[in-house]
């Protein structure tokens, strides 16, 4: 018997799944929950839908319309938040424009987005400055700043921010349209080629709201509610800040925004706005654990999600040892990003410290809605045995569909239908997966594969390493070898040597953890590692460095 459909009323509603939408609860169940910046702004839930408002008649009135591209480039901030709703609920399309990008770079990604308007923070203008005369489809530059005086500029400006709020209306009628209309647009910081943009429709980052509020809700070790405060610490241009400005949101929580990531600034906000969730990458909270600020402060209420890179157990271990609750996730750009999350299974809660680590910086099991498996190099699907590793592949209904006006790219990404993430990694018995590294990162020595991950993870466990990186260098004889480099924690620099570390790792060798060959030849002490524009290890630059 064929499938039979549903029968539609004509009169019936068809509700869209539109960003305008998330916008609705909060204004009905929390509309006086605080939204603030740094120690500068404050207003409610009823205020933000105004200002929603206001900043869609500001931008129509300097011609933009359905299609049409506004970049963004601010730090994190109550106004970015307001372009997160505004700009797609007038079925225009957001670039979160990567601000940390090469000019060059950023130059391409305006020009190939095709920005019609862009809103600039004071301390970014430089940026524009440099390659205002190359811009071929920006039409008008609004300012964003926290100062009373506006900055001079060579830039032919269309006002100041604040200053054209203030002249526009508090009331828009935002229509409804197509859930698959074109919602935000960014590049990833690939460490090859050209940034390539990815894109999301109103459907996908919908749906992907929902798929973070149930994996994040789920589990008692994180617990995500209403009551949560929230501050984010990745930046609010790379893969929305992971979505959760939409989920918390929908939600009414208290939502902080720290600017600039400054340690002072974002401890005073967690401690003084007693903020409770945040996420960021490992870098962020290496930054934090290292500060003495930290070590007379309770943090024990703050939980914090780590992504964009593995969590060592060291850094989990040092997080923990402040009372943070730290959970790894992972995804990427393309995925919107969420695919996995850490999150300790009932009755695992009263692990000890070693116990705590192991779960914690797991990649993760699937969040709903995800399928998850890992294939061979011919794309066959291989077991779900905790040993056999392979590239990870996968389908949710919030993945990017394409790489923006790159065909042959899309393709590439979208082999056999299941994304390709590029991730080699094992799923276990349990439905765990564990990534073991990214296929261009395995460190390829005598015909065997090391994890430059697990080399890392090890490492980070030496009491004298603050950061640590591994990759694989040319050699002669084996093909590659690892290089470790390590940055040390301040008392313990000049006295912890190169045999000290490879003693260090000798120990799991004799446990059966790591094979002997595993053992960097080389150490590299280091000041600090180079990191990409979001934070990540950049192992690209390190072996351009090193090699």
């Amino acid at each position: 018997m064929p499938i039979r459909k549903i029968q539609k009323t004509p009169s019936a509603h068809s509700f869209p799944l539109l960003i305008k939408n998330l916008l609705q609860a909060p204004l009905v169940s929390f509309p006086d929950q605080e939204i603030v910046y740094r120690d500068q702004f404050r207003y409610n839930y009823t205020t933000l839908a105004k200002r929603v408002s206001q900043l869609a008649n500001l931008l129509k009135h300097h011609g933009v319309d359905a299609g049409d591209t506004v970049g963004v480039m601010d730090w994190d901030s109550h106004r970015y938040l307001e372009c997160f709703f505004a700009v797609p609920m007038l079925g225009a399309i957001l670039h979160t424009v990567n601000v940390r990008l090469a000019p060059e770079q950023l130059l391409y990604t305006i020009n190939h987005a095709e920005d019609d308007v862009i809103l600039v923070n004071s301390d970014f203008l430089p940026l524009l400055e440099a390659i205002k005369d190359q811009l071929k489809t920006v039409k008008k530059i609004i300012l964003l700043t926290d100062e009373a005086q506006a900055p001079a500029t060579s830039l032919d400006l269309s006002g100041e921010y604040e200053a054209l709020m203030s002249g526009s209306s508090d009331s828009f009628e935002f229509d409804d349209f197509d859930e698959d209309a074109m919602a935000t647009l960014f590049y990833t910081t690939g460490t090859t080629g050209l940034p390539k943009g990815v894109y999301f429709s109103h459907r996908q980052l919908v749906l992907h709201t929902y798929g973070l509020l149930s994996t994040f809700a789920t589990y008692k070790s994180l617990d995500v509610n209403n009551a949560d405060v929230y501050m984010p610490l990745t930046p609010m241009f790379h893969v929305h800040a992971w979505g959760v400005p939409y989920m918390c949101t929908m939600l009414g929580n208290k939502q902080v925004y720290p600017g600039k990531y400054e340690p002072e600034m974002i401890l005073k906000l967690v401690l003084g706005e007693k903020v409770t969730f945040s996420h960021c990458v490992p870098t962020i909270i290496h930054m934090l654990v290292s500060s003495p600020v930290i070590k007379d402060l309770d943090l024990s209420s703050w939980k914090v999600i780590i992504g964009g890179a593995a969590l060592p157990k060291g850094l989990c271990r040092a997080a923990l040892s402040h009372n943070i609750n730290i959970t790894s996730a992972y995804g990427m750009s393309e995925t919107c990003p969420l695919l996995t999350a850490a999150l300790i299974k009932p009755g695992l809660e009263d692990l000890d410290m070693d116990g705590q680590v192991h779960y914690r910086c797991r990649t993760g099991m699937p969040a709903p809605n995800v399928l998850l498996d890992i294939v061979d190099p011919m794309g066959n699907p291989l077991p779900h045995d905790g040993q056999t590793t392979g590239e990870v592949v996968t389908r949710t209904p919030w993945l990017t569909q394409g790489y923006f006006k790159d065909p042959d790219k899309s393709e590439e990404l979208w082999q056999d239908g299941w994304l390709h993430t590029g991730d080699v990694g094992f799923i276990d018995p349990e439905g765990y997966l564990q990534i073991t590294d990214r296929i261009k990162d395995v460190i390829k020595t005598g015909g065997e594969w090391l994890s430059s991950l697990e080399l890392e993870d090890i490492v980070s466990q030496h009491e004298a390493v603050s950061e640590a990186a591994v990759v694989g260098i040319p050699d002669e004889k084996w093909g590659e070898r690892p290089l470790a480099l390590i940055v040390l924690k301040e008392e313990y620099a000049g006295k912890t040597t190169e045999q000290d570390i490879k003693d260090f790792f000798a120990q799991f060798v004799e446990n059966g953890t790591i094979p002997k060959y595993s053992v960097p030849d080389r150490i590299d002490f280091v000041a600090a590692i180079p990191k990409t524009s979001v934070g990540k290890t950049n192992k690209k630059e390190i072996r351009k460095q090193h090699f």
